[in-house]
């Protein structure tokens, strides 16, 4: 197997991996905002003894420190929403629902880096919009599941555009490891108030502590750093595609999971298709739209 193709099969793994996520979301029974305490404490702590491991440098200046820092607050409230949403409804509406990324992306890019809205964007986002209207319509008991999917996308957009400027002076995982230790300590702050983590601490039980485990190993480390490692082969285009396919994934998983439960009204799929159809879409029409 050449390098490319081994790198293709490593993504698509890393990405049906990422699609799992919202499995084990469903499977830990503790709320939202201690899963994801416990989340990234676990990935940070993989990242930082992969960095003993490689003896790699991660010292970085004090004004990248309290960017990364300050970005790990969004990538907390980004997962916390994520976990939230599939508590209060199911996996497939939250995945669906998070999958608008793309249209909150194509519109903060341009107001954070101010640059212009694209006509092209504005059309994606239209069919999104419209998918998502079709999803409130015939999944009403799904409510509170869908908006706070729905902030869950505009948070992951809001960082994701924010590490896209970050990433070209530094590199990914540093980016990555100091991020998680900032959304660590923003949950801690937060746990510290209401007074769940002296009242619960490391109390939980071995079949969640099972999950967690994975979570914050296999789903969030392992899986970033393979999913790093293979972008320096493959094409964005390439990596936007596969990486499309991680709520088809986690939609499928779900149903294998949890079956009766994470079945849908024919208009939830008629919205879903529309979404992903969009986000398809997307890095053609970008792709296009560059080579002009």
């Amino acid at each position: 197997m050449d390098i490319t193709k081994k790198n293709l099969l490593i993504l698509h793994l890393t990405v049906f991996v990422w699609g799992f996520t919202g499995v084990l979301g469903k499977l830990i029974s503790i709320d939202a905002v201690p899963m994801v305490w416990y989340r990234v404490m676990i990935a940070a702590a993989t990242l930082l003894a992969w960095f003993l491991i490689t003896k790699k440098n991660i010292k970085i200046s004090k004004k990248q420190f309290i960017q990364f820092f300050l970005t790990g607050g969004a990538v907390a409230i980004h997962w916390i929403f994520f976990f939230h949403a599939i508590k209060v409804s199911t996996v497939s509406v939250t995945l669906v629902c998070l999958s608008s990324f793309t249209l909150f992306t194509a519109i903060l890019e341009p107001l954070i880096k101010k640059q212009p809205i694209q006509p092209g964007d504005i059309l994606i986002g239209l069919l999104i919009i419209l998918g998502i209207y079709m999803i409130f319509k015939f999944e009403g008991q799904y409510t509170l599941g869908i908006i706070f999917g729905l902030l869950a996308a505009v948070a992951s957009s809001l960082f994701s555009t924010i590490n896209s400027t970050l990433v070209q002076k530094s590199e990914p995982s540093i980016i990555s490891f100091y991020e998680l230790v900032g959304a660590f300590f923003w949950i801690t702050l937060y746990r510290l108030y209401d007074g769940s983590l002296l009242n619960t601490g490391f109390n939980l039980s071995a079949q969640n502590w099972f999950y967690i485990a994975l979570l914050g190993t296999l789903c969030t480390s392992v899986a970033y750093v393979a999913g790093v490692a293979v972008m320096r082969t493959l094409s964005a285009f390439r990596v936007a595609l596969i990486t499309n396919l991680e709520p088809v994934y986690g939609i499928v998983l779900a149903f294998i999971f949890f079956q009766s439960k994470e079945q849908m009204t024919g208009g939830f799929y008629i919205g879903a298709t529309i979404i992903l159809a969009s986000i398809f879409l997307y890095p053609i029409y970008k792709k296009r739209k560059n080579q002009l």
